[in-house]
């Protein structure tokens, strides 16, 4: 035993074991110590997640609870407003906070603190008459509530109806004109316990905790404990404070295992502890085994290394005179090492202390250093040789071009290395690349030369922002096919302008436009056929040029019409466009040059002409140029030219058609028609030129003139003893939308109730235009009546009716004329009469064309008639005489 002691002390006591027993100590009390701070560790992290899981269930108490008391401010704020609220309103009320989700149970409203308001009423009857005056365990907090003026939160509280909750009592004051501020009474809403408890998590059967919470009536850590065990109280629990609307709630919580639990890595840091014992003490003992044998090598080092000086001498010189320099890096260590030729190929210091890898790839130039890295790692997997060239990027900025050879090797037991050789080719390379910089320059301004031709062109040629070409380009395609005409080529030529396209760059703005217009283009380019040509001519309007061949002459007609077919239909797709869908059409003039000489003005006018009338007969269509179209164009513009000249020459003149009350059948006005003394064709009626009026803007004007002649000629009848109640004059929609129409109005002299303005169908009154209406009331201003003219033909309706507040109807004359004999359209007559009635407007009836249509009307409650059964449109100076025959006849 004794010799077996003696030699254990004299193994550890030997050198080079001194350090293995340090390490065993060192390992000893490192582990004690880790163990320690491991059980410190787990602990904490025990407390954070407890906190942290404390916190979530205060939030969700916070917000259940405060979420219930917001939902009945809105409630107390509404009895403030009416004190005198009734069971069934107070029900109302409060069954719409109950009906959002909330662990409200029931809203009970106490006023001079007795509870004679409960929501809901079934299974609370126990409530109804509670005097809290006399309630002593519901007394103080509701005095106290009184007294501060704010919410107090009482509870948890049993409740009269059963149970346990929580009690909000919201003091409620209104308003009284002596004291100001008059207690009202007192608002409860009930809590219920137990669901809030489930829904903060407290009742979770998943919970690894045990919590408690303190703070009856929101005392806060000063208050009763009314959940949890006292245990967990006495346990170092982590704690948090649950704010609440009136005071606060302590919650505290432990972990139901305890704080001492063993943590769960203890195991698993005691093997670790033993591994890395293992780790330190297990090489330091094969260290010491290893010290002998190096020192026996050490004097074989020593001979190697003058050997190996020697020979380093003899390499060195051999370097100098080539100028080449030499490196070797260790692959498994990463030491490099350059001779001083290589330091000064990359600009470093001779004695620049040890080098690495990244001495030569942090030297290397950034836009080669890639492809460098790559090739040497290449060479390094295959322990082959590699050549390359690349460029180097020195500390003061030179840049040299370094042309590297090299080789890698690994020597019987010994790391793998790489040596290779370096010449620096910056001059050779800066020869050749100036050559090239020369060749390429000269190249490139030949290119930019023909690019900026070829730019030029095309930009001259094509519009910049759909990229089709433009009027320039069309005029030369139509140049070479009057060129080819002669050769038997034809050509049709459809004319297209973007409907709707004002609107939507008005309302989205130019950009929204522009992208209109690049769909457009893209639809045109989808649907021609290869030889077609398309360009774009104005800011919506495009043309588009169809090559005719000899085989399709017969049937062009047909294809250019399922051409425009199509085109029509794709564009009227909505287009997304920025969050909204943006709709348009297009409406196209097709003309072919099927003549016997090529004229493409000509083309183009018959185009243009047919989209006119495309646009005038409703948008989104196409028209084919034709004889009929021709002669309508020729007709229209003669009857444009004769009214610009009759409009100077004063040719428009007022008719009047009197109008008769229903029973008396005396005139009680007159209606100012338009009338056009025409030199040639006689006198015409608007339906001769009313419609090329409106294309000329003309309608204005001629509204203009046949109101002055009709003030003019009700002045003279008044003059002339004719008392005339009034005269109408119809206007046109473009009339009312004029700005001007109010000022042209103050300028006349206008006597209020004289004169009324009759809205013509044309008019849409169901629109909502703020011009319009504004012009309308201004109107009304000048004493001038509104009337609705040709009522019932679908374009006023009883809305327009009640915001407009006519004076007068006049039901048109399509539905006077069969009232005699159908009892249909006779009741459908009365209605509209009792539907003026009702609106207190009077009702006037067109088209009376015989005494029997009269009899009907007075019969049915009609105000006043109009119509040839009493007397037909006149002259002003034949009214006149027509005026005084009658109050001639009246008066013997």
């Amino acid at each position: 035993m004794l010799y077996a002691l003696r030699n254990m002390l004299r193994l550890i006591c030997r050198p080079t074991n001194v350090p293995v027993a340090l390490a065993l100590l060192v390992i000893v009390v490192a582990g004690l110590f880790a163990e320690y701070q491991n059980r410190r560790l787990n602990e904490e992290r025990l407390r954070s997640h407890v906190l942290d899981q404390v916190s979530l269930i205060r939030a969700k108490l916070e917000g259940n609870v405060n979420s219930n008391i917001q939902l009945v401010r809105g409630l107390v704020a509404t009895i403030a407003t009416e004190p005198r609220m009734n069971q069934a309103r107070f029900s109302e009320l409060a069954g719409k906070l109950l009906a959002r989700t909330s662990h409200i149970r029931n809203i009970v409203g106490a006023p001079g603190l007795v509870a004679t308001l409960v929501h809901p009423l079934d299974g609370n009857e126990a409530v109804l008459g509670l005097d809290y005056n006399e309630n002593p365990a519901q007394r103080e907090a509701a005095f106290r509530a009184r007294a501060t003026g704010e919410l107090v939160l009482a509870g948890p509280v049993d409740l009269v109806q059963g149970g346990r909750g929580l009690i909000g009592r919201f003091p409620v004051f209104v308003d009284d004109a002596v004291a100001g501020k008059r207690f009202w009474g007192i608002v409860s809403a009930v809590v219920e316990l137990e669901q809030l408890y489930r829904d903060s998590g407290l009742l979770d059967p998943n919970l690894r905790l045990d919590i408690a919470i303190s703070g009856r009536d929101g005392m806060g850590v000063r208050g009763e404990r009314f959940f949890g065990s006292q245990a967990v109280m006495a346990n170092e629990p982590v704690t948090a404070d649950v704010i609440l609307p009136s005071g606060s709630w302590q919650i505290a919580a432990t972990p139901k295992e305890g704080w001492g639990q063993t943590p769960p890595n203890a195991w698993m840091l005691r093997l670790a502890i033993f591994a890395a014992g293992a780790l330190i003490l297990i090489p330091t003992a094969l260290t010491g085994r290893l010290i002998d044998e190096r020192l026996k090598n050490v004097d074989e080092l020593s001979r190697r290394e003058v050997e190996m000086e020697r020979l380093s001498r003899r390499l060195e010189l051999a370097l100098d005179t080539s100028k080449i320099g030499v490196w070797e890096i260790n692959l498994d260590t990463d030491e490099l090492f350059w001779d001083d030729r290589t330091n000064q190929m990359f600009g470093q210091p001779a004695d620049g202390g040890p080098r690495n890898y990244m001495h030569w790839e942090s030297a290397v130039h950034p836009d080669d250093v890639e492809r460098a890295r790559a090739e040497f790692r290449q060479a390094v997997a295959e322990m082959g040789s590699y050549h390359t060239q690349y460029r180097l990027r020195l500390p003061d900025g030179t840049v040299r071009h370094i042309r590297e050879a090299a080789s890698a090797y690994r020597d019987p037991g010994a790391p793998r290395r790489m040596a290779g050789v370096n010449w620096d080719v910056t001059d050779d390379v800066l020869l050749n690349e100036e050559l090239k910089r020369a060749n390429t320059l000269s190249e490139a301004r030949n290119a930019e030369l023909e690019s900026a031709k070829e730019r030029i062109e095309f930009n001259a040629l094509h519009d910049s922002l759909t990229g089709l070409p433009n009027r320039r380009f069309l005029d030369e395609v139509l140049a070479a096919h009057v060129e080819k005409f002669d050769e038997g080529e034809r050509a049709g030529l459809l004319h297209l302008d973007l409907d709707r396209f004002k609107q939507i760059n008005d309302t989205l703005g130019h950009a929204a436009g522009d992208a209109m217009l690049v769909h457009a283009a893209r639809v045109l380019r989808a649907n021609l056929r290869a030889g077609d040509f398309v360009a774009r001519v104005g800011g919506d309007e495009f043309v588009v040029l169809c090559k005719i061949a000899e085989a399709d002459k017969p049937r062009w007609n047909e294809l250019l019409a399922k051409l425009a077919d199509r085109v029509i239909d794709q564009m009227y797709q909505p287009v997304p466009y920025h969050g909204h869908e943006c709709r348009f059409g297009v409406s196209i003039g097709i003309a072919c040059d099927l003549d016997q000489v090529a004229d493409p003005r000509r083309l183009l006018v018959n185009a243009d002409l047919a989209l006119y009338r495309a646009k005038g007969r409703g948008r989104n269509r196409y028209q084919f140029f034709n004889d009929a179209l021709q002669a309508e164009i020729v007709t229209t513009k003669r009857i444009a030219d004769d009214i610009l000249s009759g409009l100077e020459r004063n040719e428009f003149v007022a008719w009047y058609q009197p109008q008769f009350d229903a029973t008396t059948h005396a005139i009680v006005g007159v209606e100012a028609l338009a009338r056009w003394k025409h030199p040639t064709s006689g006198l015409l009626t608007p339906n001769d030129f009313m419609r090329t009026a409106e294309e000329l803007n003309a309608v204005a004007t001629i509204d203009r003139m046949i109101l002055e002649q009709a003030l003019a000629d009700f002045e003279d009848w008044a003059a002339n003893g004719l008392k005339v109640p009034k005269v109408s004059v119809n206007v046109s929609a473009r009339r009312l939308h004029d700005e001007e129409l109010i000022r042209n109005l103050g300028e006349l002299s206008i006597k209020p109730g004289s004169l009324s303005f009759e809205l013509v169908e044309s008019i849409f009154l169901d629109e909502n235009d703020e011009l319009f209406t504004w012009n309308v009331e201004q109107i009304k201003a000048f004493g001038i009546d509104i009337e609705i003219d040709d009522f019932g033909s679908g374009h006023a309706s009883i809305v327009s009716l009640l915001r407009l507040k006519p004076r007068r109807l006049k039901i048109d004359r399509e539905l006077v004329t069969p009232i005699v004999e159908s009892p249909a359209q006779r009741h459908l007559v009365g209605s509209i009469i009792e539907i003026g009635k009702s609106l207190g407007i009077e009702v006037l009836a067109e088209g009376v064309e015989t005494m029997e249509h009269a009899r009907v009307l007075q019969m049915l409650g009609c105000n006043a008639l109009q119509g040839h059964a009493f007397a037909r449109a006149m002259s002003a100076a034949d009214f006149k005489a027509f005026a005084r025959r009658r109050l001639l006849r009246r008066a013997s």
